[in-house]
């Protein structure tokens, strides 16, 4: 046996094995518990980076241990391949998106394959395939029917040069990213899917979520919804019959409202100026405000800038006029575009007011001195007690908040209600290399589905792009061209795409059934797989994508097609791999190839690293040395193995009686089974594959004491095969290439794949005395043998005043000293 790991040969024929043997194909088997392993698909770039290593080899490990453990595994991979880089990529390389897409995706999958994951390819789903997208315009269609899906108009960034929307990635610094000229608000016809109406269930089933996913996560979708109570308060304008809709948490503050202020996309602007000497300079202050970055023009800090609009509402309490302005910080997004600005108590409104000389009226008076506007430096938001408020004056404004809002609901005032921060998700872009929305404009019967039994609706691949800026769909009368359904008429096919949130919000019900041709996917079969055990992916994704994929899932259970009411039980939003102080990326030079780096160390160093150097939900920091340490360890690995297969081919697998070894043999025994008892308990449950990594090192580290060179005795020879077994069995879903080499050169026949979880004999995991690992600012120093369970102030004064430790103590300061029970000490020094 060679005395090196060849790890060129080895990695690509286990992989061809695997292949053809279909090892990891995933069919529905009622008998067994299932496992669902979902990673985030990738869009197709060109080239797998660090990132996408860690998040599927992180779900690697996974799938493999809970095959062995057992479970029915389903880890499928797929491609979101539709987007705005693949019309950008044609643009500069003068190629078709489609050309550019696939041949990325070719060049990906193979880069994956090399990797040794376990995926089910025969799940393999592509959105840019017409096999797929057309269940993305039946889904659609399917919301249309029941009202979710809808038309309207909305402001969107339009470059009147390019004569093209753009997203917001595509303004840079009010630009067109293009051409340069300046981008303008343009209010345009799109669609919408009605995610509101799923509002109040979306934020309720987080609590149902806290078990398996981040409690940040969480947090963030719980404030994109965004609920809030209050009051529904209707202020009308003078000499107009209009009124303006305002939702306000804080109806206590009505009669110290002393003017109105408007987004500046509001649609009431342009009906109350129109004709009046102020228009063109309101409407042009508008277009100004809606060309800012809408985070930068509400943020805490900014200015804030507003210019009134020459008319007035009435306050519906006080009965004086209110006058109307424009102002930056008012979002169309929250509750309705409309804020009735209380200067006295809300800080923004004391600001503005303050720059533009607005009156200041105080209707909260605090328990402990008198607030007096003139000389008032901020808002007073706190509780205290009402003032200028008849019928209310004398009570505490929080213990009044319900009668209050009773009473402007009897006096027609009002209403009680709830508002959502969560707005109707608009996914129409006027882009080409999308999803075409399934939608017939008829001159007659206006807008009208395209029937089922006529999708899909092809998106051609054969237009002549011509590398402008248009979208080719909105210039191509062999595509737009059409008939009405319903009457013959000639008609106008929809030339809008679906934005590719679409895509992945139910690519992972499509992998339950891939082949399916009469309907997105089988719903027995996803009924059998889903929810999804496992998801994984970045935390960017932590608001839009898993929010969308959520809602999905909630439809299509209320259209009958799946009977869970949450698409993932767990997830895990992995960290970001850091270089140089910074995340991996082209523009900051600091990338490392994957390809380079398994060509150099092979796939099983580079998972071997991925999942050691860092616990999974934190950022892994790239180093050279932790990778060719990665690589050392599988080396000796397979050194010690090539010392002791020949003794060891062939014995049978039996367990040795702890009565048949002396002390030494006896320790081996017990560490053997400590460590199969730590390494489950991290990787199920604690998800510490550093820790379960560093376990399995020092399972080596005994063997290579026991047994530095071939046992002679039956017994010793025994418990040295139970302890390789142990250790390949161990790191089979961490370096599956070389432990599955190791386990048939062993003389076994079956695929270490198909083996099951080695299990642990409690009597064996017990121990008086453990040892730990004592670090100085983070580096292993020494180790101690204490008691087990030994008080922490004892650890510590152990750990002090040892000889090894204090080499690198003496004559520094102690900051602290960090303890974890049974398990290691780090002391901190100046």
């Amino acid at each position: 046996m060679d005395e090196r790991f060849d790890f060129h040969e080895i990695e690509t024929r286990w992989q061809q094995r695997w292949d053809e043997k279909e090892t990891f194909r995933a069919r529905e088997d009622s008998t067994r518990p299932k496992f669902y392993c979902l990673v985030m698909f990738p869009y197709p770039s060109g080239r797998i980076h660090m990132g996408h290593v860690r998040n599927y080899t992180i779900g690697d490990l996974l799938s493999r241990f809970h095959r062995m453990r057992g479970a029915n595994v389903l880890h499928p991979m797929g491609w979101d391949a539709f987007g705005l880089p693949a019309e950008n990529a044609a643009l500069e390389r003068k190629i078709l998106p489609s050309t550019w897409t696939y041949d990325n995706i070719a060049y990906m999958r193979s880069q994956l394959k090399r990797l040794g994951l376990s995926y089910d390819w025969e799940r393999e789903v592509t959105t840019c395939d017409p096999a797929y997208y057309r269940w993305n315009q039946w889904i659609f269609l399917k919301m249309y029917e029941r009202g979710l899906a809808y038309r309207k108009l909305s402001y969107v960034n339009w470059c009147p040069s390019c004569e093209t929307v753009l997203a917001n990635e595509q303004v840079e610094s009010g630009q067109c990213w293009r051409c340069a000229s300046e981008v303008a608000q343009k209010e345009l016809p799109g669609w919408f899917l009605r995610i509101s109406d799923y509002a109040e269930e979306l934020l309720a089933d987080c609590g149902r979520l806290a078990d398996g996913w981040p409690r940040r996560v969480l947090t963030m979708q719980e404030n994109w919804i965004g609920k809030s109570v209050g009051a529904e308060l209707h202020f009308p304008v003078i000499d107009s019959d209009a009124a303006i809709r305002v939702f306000t948490t804080r109806p206590d503050t009505l009669w110290g409202a002393t003017f109105m202020s408007l987004a500046p996309e509001h649609p009431l602007i342009r009906e109350l100026v129109a004709g009046t000497p102020q228009e063109q300079e309101v409407l042009a202050f508008c277009d100004q405000l809606l060309r800012q970055n809408k985070i930068e023009r509400t943020a805490v800090g900014a200015e804030k800038r507003g210019m009134p609009i020459g008319r007035a509402a009435r306050n519906p309490v006080t009965q004086q006029p209110m006058p109307i302005w424009v102002a930056n910080f008012v979002l169309m997004e929250y509750g309705t575009g409309a804020v009735m600005a209380v200067p006295a108590h809300d800080q923004r409104d004391f600001e503005f007011a303050r720059a533009y000389g607005l009156p200041i009226q105080v209707v909260i008076q605090p328990l402990d001195r008198r607030l007096a506007p003139q000389t008032m430096t901020e808002a007073y938001t706190d509780a205290g007690t009402l003032v200028e408020s008849p019928p209310f004056n004398g009570r505490r404004n929080l213990e009044a908040m319900e009668d209050l809002i009773t009473y402007l609901q009897a006096q027609g005032i009002g209403r009680r209600t709830i508002s959502y921060r969560l707005r109707d998700w608009g996914i129409s872009r006027q882009r080409y290399w999308g999803t075409p929305i399934p939608i017939i404009f008829c001159d007659r019967c206006g807008a009208v589905p395209v029937p089922e039994s006529e999708l899909p609706v092809v998106l051609p691949l054969d237009l002549p792009f011509d590398f402008s800026s248009k979208s080719p769909l909105s210039q191509s009368p062999a595509f737009y061209e059409t008939s009405c359904p319903r009457c013959q008429a000639p008609a106008r096919r929809e030339t809008d795409t679906m934005d590719t949130f679409f895509d992945s919000s139910w690519y992972f019900h499509r992998y339950t059934s891939p082949g399916e041709t009469t309907r997105p996917f089988d719903p027995g079969r996803a009924n059998y797989w889903l929810a999804v055990d496992q998801y994984i992916g970045g935390i960017e994704h932590a608001i839009l994508h898993l929010l969308y994929s959520r809602f999905f899932h909630k439809v299509l259970r209320d259209l009958g097609m799946v009977n869970v009411d949450e698409p993932y039980d767990r997830l895990l939003t992995q960290g970001m791999v850091i270089k140089d102080g910074a995340k991996m990326a082209k523009s900051k030079g600091n990338v490392v190839d994957p390809e380079s780096l398994i060509a150099r160390y092979g796939a099983d160093t580079v998972r071997l690293f991925m999942l050691f150097a860092a616990p999974p939900e934190r950022d892994l920091e790239w180093s050279e040395q932790g990778v060719e340490g990665a690589y050392r360890f599988l080396q000796r690995i397979w050194r010690f193995a090539a010392i002791h297969l020949d003794s060891l081919r062939g014995l049978d697998r039996r367990k040795v009686p702890l009565d048949d070894l002396d002390a030494e043999g006896r320790d081996v025994k017990q560490t053997i089974h400590r460590t199969i008892k730590r390494v489950t308990h991290d990787i199920e449950r604690r998800y510490r594959f550093n820790t379960a990594i560093s376990a399995v090192m020092e399972l080596l580290n005994k063997l290579l004491l026991y047994a530095p060179e071939p046992k002679s005795r039956p017994a010793e020879r025994a418990l040295l095969r139970e302890g390789l077994e142990t250790l390949l069995l161990l790191l089979a879903p961490i370096a599956p290439h070389l432990a599955a080499e190791l386990w048939e050169r062993l003389g076994h026949t079956a695929l270490l794949a198909d083996e099951a979880w080695p299990s642990f004999e409690p009597a064996y995991t017990t121990t008086d005395e453990i040892e730990l690992v004592v670090q100085v600012n983070g580096k292993v120093r020494s180790r101690l043998s204490v008691p087990t369970d030994s008080e922490e102030e004892e650890v510590r004064q152990l750990a002090l005043t040892d000889e090894k430790v204090r080499r690198w103590t003496d004559g520094k300061a102690v900051r602290k000293v960090i303890v974890v029970p049974n398990r290691l000490v780090n002391v901190v020094v100046a």
